[in-house]
């Protein structure tokens, strides 16, 4: 029964679950800041509509990828992302059928809690998650033989919209959900890249075409240093639109990323991509609720 309990943990990455809902209720904040109408229904609803949303998303890469992470060969990357430190559908723990089950029930409380929201922010929302699913897949399938990164540059739409999606939860297609949307992609895109150089030595015994895969360690920090400019520029425009105190935590999340960027930058190896990954985690929690408190402060 213990056994079962972790690996259903580390199957839905339970310990980072409050991220989710966290970043998806920013866009919420903006939307009723901008719209009003704030309800604490909707925001739990929201709240909800993120966890299980994303959780979802989570599973699904587990059940697409599960042949081929029986190959991994560094067991660094799960440990981070999984509590117990193990990937629970290779050896059997949890069946692919069960998991499968697991994501179906995902789908239909997320799909049921978003038509409780009025039209048209429960169609927007709908969607943006029909989208977010169907680019998982592709960047799953895709990046098994590609020569030019497309699954990441397409992939990656996936996450920048997850809290554009919790604006247009309440709030329409504008220039704030735009903004928000150009500043978190390039975001998204520099840390998939960091977990790409942190898990080098899998993705090549996977045989999957990740960035490091594709340009080596250092085409990787380049990488990284370009998406990280470009999220930048888009925070200074971004933070015209919000106040001090949302500047203050984009400011912040900014002297993060650039700590991770000279470290990477001074040694380009997997153990450096790894220890500076957090840095990249908590500048998204601070930007999340540094927005947050910009709306109710």
């Amino acid at each position: 029964m213990y056994s079962s309990f972790r690996a259903w943990i580390d199957l839905t990455r339970a310990h980072f679950a409050w991220a989710w809902p966290l970043l998806f209720c920013s866009g919420l904040a903006l939307a009723f800041q901008a719209y009003g109408g704030f309800s604490w229904t909707t925001t739990v609803t929201v709240a909800l509509i993120g966890l299980f949303g994303f959780e979802g998303g989570l599973v699904l890469n587990d059940i697409v990828d599960r042949e081929r992470d029986t190959r991994d060969i560094d067991p660094a990357m799960t440990r981070y992302w999984r509590l117990f430190g193990t990937r629970p559908l290779p050896p059997g723990l949890i069946t692919p059928a069960r998991a499968a089950a697991l994501v179906i029930g995902f789908l239909l409380v997320t799909t049921a809690l978003i038509f409780t929201l009025p039209p048209p922010h429960s169609q927007f929302v709908f969607a943006i998650m029909v989208c977010a699913y169907c680019a998982e897949i592709f960047y799953q399938l895709k990046k098994r033989r590609q020569t030019w990164p497309i699954a990441q540059l397409v992939g990656r739409i996936d996450f920048a919209l997850f809290p554009v999606a919790g604006y247009l939860a309440a709030g329409l297609p504008d220039m704030t959900a735009l903004l928000y949307f150009l500043f978190f992609y390039p975001f998204a895109e520099a840390h998939l890249a960091v977990n790409d150089l942190a898990d080098i030595a899998n993705d090549r015994a996977r045989e999957m075409a990740s960035v490091t895969v594709l340009y080596g360690e250092h085409g990787t920090a380049v990488w990284i240093l370009l998406m990280t400019i470009i999220h930048a520029v888009f925070a200074v425009l971004f933070a015209t639109r919000l106040g001090w105190i949302a500047r203050g935590g984009f400011l912040l999340g900014m002297l993060l990323l650039t700590t991770a960027n000279l470290r990477i930058f001074r040694d380009q190896s997997a153990k450096t991509a790894l220890a500076v990954l957090p840095f990249f985690h908590v500048a998204m929690a601070v930007y999340a609720a540094s927005i947050i408190a910009d709306t109710v402060l």
